[in-house]
C-alpha cells in the first residue's frame, strides 16, 4: 500500500496510539511515519530512535530481498587498481565521518522513587552501615594514600573520578527539574548572565534542535575541575561568547548540565568526554540521514573566547548549506500547506455561505407554506363559521314564536333600527325572554326569506356550535345597553314598549370583553 493509500482506520486501537505517541514526538506526517513504525514492528522507542539517529540497512530485508533477486550472470573479468581507484575518487565535502548524536534513557519524572519494604530495610541496615562504613575507610585512605585508587583501577576515566564518588550525594530529579536545579546553581555561582539556557532535558532539547533545524550546543561541567570556574567566567561569559551566542543569525540553542547529575553524567560519557570544561555542536545532518542528528564538533578543555568562537563558527559554517536546504524545503512545504490551508478555509466559508443560504431559503418556502396553511385555515374556518351561522339561524327562526294578536292586551311594542337602516316593529309577550329579541334581529333576514317562500324550511341545530350575537341593543335617549348576558322578560328590561337601535359588535371591542370577564 503506498503512502497516499495508508488509512488510519485500519490501524488497530494499539497501532494508533502507538501513531499517536511517536507523531507528538517526532512532529512527522503519519504518512511517512506509519511505513516507519511497520518497520520498527510498532516499536515507538525503536521508531524514536530511528527517527533522530538515523536508520541502517535492515539485514532481515536484505536476506528476503536476495532470496527473491535472481544473481545477475557473472560479468566478464576486468584488472583494476583497487589502489589508484582510491586515490582518484574525490571526496564529498562532507563525507567526512560524523558522529550520530547519542539519545539517553532517563527515569521519567512522574516515577517514584523505589522504596524497599520497611521489614526488608530493617534486615539489611547492618549491611547497609557495614557498606558506608567501609567506603568511608576506603575515602581516607584514598585520600591519605593517591596511588591506591590507581593501583585499583577503581575507574577507567580519571576525568570522571569524583563524579562517580559524589553523585550519590544529590538528589535524583526529572530533567526538567535537573535543568532547573542547573541554571539555579549556575546563576548563583557565577551571577547573572544572559545565556538562554533551555529548562527541559536533553532528549527534548535535541528534538527541539532537530524541529527548529538549529545547532545544539551541548556544555558539560565539574565543580570539581579546577579549570571550571576560571573558563566560565573568563570564555562562557564573555561578552565575545555570549554575543555570538545570543545572535539570532546563528540559530544555537544552549543546553547545560553539572555531571554531577545523572543525565548530564550519562551525555558526558555518551559524547566521549575527556576532559572538563566540555563543550559540543550537535546539529541535523540531512546527508546522512533525513532524521540524524550528529555531533560535528567537541570542545574540550580551557580555550580563549576567540578560540571557543571560531570553532563554533568553523563548525556551523561547514553544515549551514544543508541545514538551509532543509529550511527552504520546508518553508516550501509550510507555504503549499499555509496555501491549502487557506484555501480549505475559502471553500468551507463558502460551502457555510451556500449553506445559510440554502437554509434561508428552505425557511422562507416553509413561512410560505406555513402562511399559505393558515389562510387556508382560516378561510376554511370563517366559511364553516359562516355555514354554522346561517344553520343556526334557520334553526332557531323555526322556534321563534309568532307575534302576539291584538287581543294581547299586555304586548311589548319595540321598534328596532337596523345596521342597514331599516326600521323593524314588533310585538313580544311581557313573559318573552330578552334573547328572544335578540334572536328576532339575527334571524330578521330568515323570517323575511321564509315569509316570502312560505315557511321556515326544517333545520336541524348545528353541532358543536357556539352561538355569540355580533351586536348589542341600545336605548339611544337615555342611552341604555341590554345585555343579552344579563336576561330577564322583555317587560323587565324595556317597559311597555320602547325604540331601540342594533349596535355591531367589532372583534377589538369583544376581545376586550373577553379579556376584562376572564
Amino acid at each position: 500500500m503506498s503512502a497516499d493509500e495508508i488509512d488510519i482506520a485500519e490501524l488497530s486501537p494499539s497501532e494508533q496510539e502507538a501513531l499517536q505517541t511517536y507523531t507528538t514526538v517526532t512532529g512527522q506526517e503519519p504518512s511517512a511515519a506509519i511505513p516507519l513504525l511497520r518497520r520498527s514492528q510498532w516499536n515507538v522507542q525503536i521508531a524514536i530512535s530511528k527517527f533522530f539517529d538515523g536508520e541502517g540497512p535492515d539485514p532481515v530485508e536484505e536476506a528476503r530481498a536476495a532470496l527473491h533477486t535472481p544473481s545477475p550472470p557473472r560479468a566478464t573479468r576486468q584488472a583494476q587498481n583497487l589502489m589508484m581507484e582510491d586515490i582518484t575518487r574525490r571526496p564529498s565535502p562532507f563525507s567526512r565521518a560524523v558522529e550520530p548524536a547519542p539519545r539517553i534513557l532517563t527515569q521519567p519524572e512522574d516515577q517514584p522513587p523505589y522504596r524497599p519494604p520497611f521489614l526488608l530495610a530493617l534486615f539489611f541496615t547492618p549491611f547497609n552501615l557495614l557498606y558506608r562504613l567501609l567506603c568511608s575507610s576506603f575515602r581516607l585512605f584514598g585520600a591519605l594514600f593517591p596511588f591506591l585508587p590507581r593501583f585499583l583501577n577503581v575507574t577507567a576515566n580519571p576525568a570522571l573520578q569524583g563524579v562517580r564518588r559524589d553523585t550519590s550525594g544529590r538528589r535524583p530529579l526529572g530533567p526538567k527539574d535537573t535543568a532547573a536545579r542547573f541554571i539555579r546553581e549556575f546563576e548563583e555561582e557565577y551571577g547573572s548572565h544572559s545565556l538562554p539556557f533551555l529548562e527541559n532535558g536533553y532528549n527534548m532539547a535535541l528534538e527541539k534542535a532537530h524541529r527548529d533545524l538549529k545547532y545544539l550546543l551541548v556544555v558539560l561541567l565539574s565543580p570539581e575541575h579546577d579549570d571550571t570556574t576560571t573558563w566560565v567566567r573568563e570564555t562562557l561569559l564573555s561578552r565575545e561568547v555570549t554575543d555570538y551566542l545570543n545572535d539570532p543569525s546563528n540559530n544555537l540553542l544552549i543546553w547545560g548540565g553539572n555531571v554531577l547529575d545523572s543525565e548530564a553524567y550519562q551525555v558526558a560519557n555518551s559524547l566521549r568526554c575527556t576532559k572538563f570544561p566540555f563543550a559540543s555542536v550537535i546539529v541535523h545532518t540531512p546527508n546522512v540521514s533525513s532524521t540524524a542528528m550528529s555531533v560535528i564538533t567537541r570542545i574540550a578543555g580551557n580555550t580563549t573566547p576567540s578560540e571557543f568562537v571560531e570553532k563554533l563558527r568553523t563548525a556551523t559554517t561547514q553544515h549551514r548549506e544543508p541545514l538551509d536546504r532543509v529550511r527552504a524545503t520546508r518553508a516550501e512545504q509550510q507555504a503549499s500547506r499555509s496555501l491549502r490551508e487557506q484555501q480549505d478555509s475559502a471553500y468551507e466559508r463558502s460551502l457555510a455561505q451556500d449553506r445559510e443560504r440554502a437554509r434561508q431559503r428552505r425557511e422562507a418556502e416553509a413561512a410560505r407554506q406555513r402562511e399559505e396553511q393558515e389562510a387556508a385555515a382560516r378561510k376554511a374556518a370563517e366559511a364553516k363559521l359562516e355555514r354554522d351561522r346561517e344553520q343556526w339561524k334557520k334553526w332557531r327562526a323555526q322556534s321563534l314564536p309568532a307575534e302576539p294578536g291584538p287581543d294581547v292586551k299586555d304586548a311589548v311594542r319595540v321598534s328596532v333600527r337596523l345596521p342597514s337602516g331599516e326600521r323593524v316593529i314588533r310585538k313580544f309577550t311581557a313573559d318573552a325572554d330578552i334573547e328572544e329579541l335578540y334572536a328576532f334581529v339575527e334571524c330578521y333576514d330568515v323570517l323575511q326569506t321564509a315569509q316570502e317562500a312560505g315557511g321556515v324550511e326544517k333545520t336541524p341545530e348545528p353541532d358543536g356550535f357556539e352561538h355569540k350575537y355580533p351586536f348589542r341593543l341600545v336605548s339611544p335617549m337615555p342611552r341604555t345597553v341590554f345585555e343579552v348576558e344579563a336576561g330577564g322578560s322583555v317587560r323587565e328590561r324595556i317597559g311597555r314598549g320602547g325604540n331601540l337601535v342594533v349596535e355591531p359588535i367589532d372583534d377589538d371591542e369583544e376581545e376586550e370583553e373577553e379579556e376584562e370577564e376572564s
